[in-house]
């Protein structure tokens, strides 16, 4: 019973990933407009870091 309630309270403390990068990404769409979202994002990063 100790480790069922242990469980419990690891899980209540545990915080929700992080959504940031998918901000600008619409609802509903799929795996690849994601991919898509992530790739370009990517991108612009590596072109502003030169």
């Amino acid at each position: 019973m100790t480790n069922a309630h242990q469980t419990h309270d690891d899980d209540a403390e545990r915080e929700e990933p992080t959504t940031d990068h998918l901000d600008n990404v619409e609802d509903g769409c799929g795996c690849t407009e994601i991919w898509e979202h992530m790739s370009e994002e990517r991108d612009s990063e590596s072109a502003s870091d030169d």
